[in-house]
């Protein structure tokens, strides 16, 4: 991935998630790392694979917005300043750009055309190759 952009920050690059070589799918991972953009992001898109009811398209949205927020304070811990690079070829930074995608999803799936728009743009801005894997 090629940034053009002379006046963008540099790219971030994330360290390893904590939750990396935890079970996920667990949830005493997500009480021993609430912080883990991978670990909401896993139980968004497990959610996610699952939602048929009204109530379990909230859940799937619930979980993926955590994971956005979490997301968020990832980035922001590491250096993000509300926009520039985020390499989707970097491995550690894909668990913040799967909630991202994961919240798009969710967003579209209870109706909410406005945020799905907004997350699918913050992907794009973070690595325009990367849309393609997470949406597309």
């Amino acid at each position: 991935m090629e940034f053009n952009d002379l006046l963008a920050p540099d790219p971030v690059e994330l360290p390893e998630d904590p939750a990396h070589g935890h079970d996920l799918g667990e949830a005493s991972t997500a009480f021993s790392f609430p912080a883990s953009p991978a670990v909401w992001a896993h139980k968004a898109e497990q959610a996610l694979a699952h939602a048929h009811s009204d109530e379990e398209k909230l859940i799937a949205y619930a979980f993926a917005r955590t994971g956005y927020h979490r997301s968020l304070d990832r980035l922001r811990g590491h250096g993000w300043k509300g926009w520039g690079p985020v390499p989707f070829a970097h491995e550690p930074n894909q668990p913040v750009l799967r909630a991202i995608a994961a919240l798009a999803k969710a967003a579209r799936l209870i109706g909410e055309d406005d945020e799905y728009d907004r997350c699918r743009q913050m992907l794009s801005d973070a690595d325009p190759g990367g849309v393609e894997k997470l949406l597309d």
